[in-house]
């Protein structure tokens, strides 16, 4: 199972309104364990940044000037998450986002959908925490996740503390399964490893051992008023 967690900073709210991505951060969970492969890229967006995204992210045009385009990395960034699940935390959001940058690219880009598939962690955590405040610092706070270091929003960073937050959420069942598999695959290994040595030795116990073990037994019996189990 290959999941990817994923994050987008942009310059105002509504792509309909030509805003842009400057920012894409995605953390590869395969099976439930972050595998340390990431995907980063700061973007230019060719346009300015609304004052009020860059109170919320932090990011300025001029960090932007020189950076790559979305058309630059979207080759890499589709083969990155393809085939995945895409875990985003308000999902509706980054999805209109991704979409619009691929339709600037032409028809035959499609849709992320056409790609991956996606999941909503904010509509997960509405439906586990029905009538409390579900944005990702409330969750960190709820599930005791670090995000001291979140001081702005920051794609990779706030897309690091989602895939602690998702794994938190979602750990019941699902988690102890994909242990018990993770037990079971060591246990097969040092099976076949010891298929390999030669059969330990049976070694018995002596006469005097037998009598100090029979002799013992007799007064766990006697103290139990004839109730010793091993004497049964």
């Amino acid at each position: 199972m290959r999941q990817i967690i994923l994050d987008t900073e942009t310059t105002g709210l509504e792509p309909s309104q030509g805003h842009r991505i400057i920012e894409i951060g995605c953390v590869e969970l395969v099976d439930r364990r972050k595998t340390g492969n990431t995907f980063h890229y700061y973007l230019q967006p060719d346009r300015a940044i609304d004052p009020g995204a860059s109170e919320v992210h932090g990011i300025t045009d001029e960090q932007l000037v020189g950076k790559p385009r979305f058309s630059d990395v979207v080759d890499k960034f589709v083969e990155f998450v393809r085939g995945a699940e895409l875990v985003i935390h308000n999902a509706a959001f980054d999805i209109g986002f991704l979409n619009h940058e691929l339709a600037l690219l032409g028809a035959e880009r499609g849709a992320i959908t056409d790609h991956c598939t996606v999941s909503c962690t904010l509509q997960l955590a509405r439906s586990l925490h029905t009538g409390q405040k579900n944005n990702l610092d409330s969750l960190c706070k709820r599930y005791s996740v670090d995000n001291s270091q979140r001081a702005y929003h920051g794609a990779l960073l706030d897309a690091e503390i989602l895939a602690e937050v998702y794994l938190a959420m979602t750990g019941g069942q699902a988690s102890l399964l994909s242990d018990a598999a993770h037990f079971t695959a060591q246990a097969q290994t040092l099976r076949r490893v010891s298929s390999k040595r030669a059969p330990l030795p049976v070694v018995h116990a002596t006469a005097e051992e037998t009598a100090a073990h029979e002799e013992r037994l007799q007064a766990i019996d006697k103290a139990s008023g004839g109730n010793c189990m091993w004497n049964k």
